[in-house]
């Protein structure tokens, strides 16, 4: 095998590989990048057995073959070699690489091919596409309310699905950690053919870090077992979470009155100044409406209390409500309008936030218990 690469293609690609491939692996060559240069193609591949990730670049096939060599190694040589060169790759033997740049010239050692699990695309069902900004914002909106609880293994991702709403077809993703639930949608064109799934944390951020790259339509298609994303010459294969999802709609409350209209800037900073009281980081929070005005109190037995006030645009009785500030936070950080709506009902009742300018998405939050 002997190829020709510019480094900067060979990066980006090689830096997709690393989200897939584990660290510490028992199995030595899943910790390896499959090398694939033949009908003047040059194709990377990854997996940890639960991912693959099938990646074609261009350049030049001098002489075809195959191999698989340390991916973090390869990873760090190229990460160091000067912007723009060009990268000599020959296979000496079954078990060293060359790599050449430049005055740099360095021996790797490889693995059999013939130990690699197999990586080819065996998912043969019909998909859809949808631009890759889209499926990027809908994953952002949704990805931080993701649970850390592996008791509850089928929330440890997002819950995509299609569903009926309004009389349309929507793309909907889901997440939620049991004290806070994000819901976002994107209108469809058609009914499509989509199996729901719950996707994987590890997936969803290597999908994530893709798409930031990529300005193109993605084509996604799913099993009940596997879900597939084509994105340009990448593709993404992963196993799905098994379990079935909760009827996450029984939280998302109808009938919260209590509405507050907020600027989002102050409202975070605020939140963000006040809770340096907080000793335990956890950001324990009441907050107070009355008439027009918004009071953020918090009282830490080790730091001290504090109180603050923003003016608020509120329609209701007054309120009194608790609040882990560290999920106003999260929810703020997506919010693309210059306001922030929040819609309660009484303090023990789970809190509906919306982005004036996005009708697609809200957010869910369970108040606490605040003396």
């Amino acid at each position: 095998m002997e190829l020709k690469l510019n480094r900067d293609l060979f990066l980006k690609s090689l830096s997709h590989i690393q989200g897939i491939v584990e660290k510490k692996n028992t199995i030595p060559i899943l910790s390896n990048v499959l090398l694939d240069a033949r009908n003047e193609k040059i194709t990377l591949s990854a997996t940890d057995l639960d991912i693959i990730i099938i990646e074609t670049i261009p350049g030049e096939v001098i002489q075809e073959g195959s191999t698989t060599t340390t991916a973090q190694v390869i990873y760090d040589l190229v990460r160091k070699l000067p912007v723009g060169s060009e990268i000599l790759i020959s296979l000496k033997s079954e078990g060293q690489l060359s790599l050449i740049s430049a005055k740099s010239n360095f021996n790797l050692k490889c693995l059999s091919t013939k130990d690699f699990p197999v990586t080819q695309d065996d998912l043969n069902v019909e998909g859809f596409s949808i631009n890759s900004n889209v499926l990027l914002k809908l994953l952002n909106k949704t990805k931080f309310a993701i649970s850390n609880d592996e008791t509850r293994h089928y929330l440890n991702g997002i819950y995509l699905h299609k569903a009926i709403e309004d009389n349309k077809n929507y793309l909907v993703a889901v997440a939620t950690d049991g004290h806070r639930l994000s819901k976002s949608r994107v209108p469809l064109e058609s009914d499509i053919n989509f199996e729901p799934v719950i996707l994987p944390r590890k997936t969803l951020f290597e999908l994530v870090t893709i798409l930031q790259e990529e300005n193109s339509e993605v084509k996604i298609s799913s099993t009940k077992s596997k879900i597939k994303f084509l994105i340009s010459k990448i593709v993404l294969i992963s196993k799905v979470i098994d379990g079935r999802y909760p009827d996450y709609s029984k939280v998302i409350p109808t009938d919260n009155d209590n509405k507050i209209n907020v600027n989002l800037s102050e409202f975070i900073s605020t939140i963000d100044r006040i809770n340096s009281l907080s000793s335990d980081r956890k950001g324990t929070l009441k907050l107070v409406a009355n008439r027009d005005i918004l009071k953020f109190l918090v009282n830490d037995p080790t730091a001290g209390d504090g109180v603050e006030e923003i003016a608020i645009k509120y329609q209701g009785a007054d309120l009194e409500i608790g609040f882990n500030s560290k999920y106003l936070i999260d929810v703020g950080s997506v919010i693309d309008d210059k306001d922030l709506v929040l819609n309660a009902k009484n303090p023990s009742s789970p809190v509906l936030i919306f982005d004036p300018s996005d009708i697609n998405t809200l957010h869910v939050i369970m108040p606490m218990r605040v003396a």
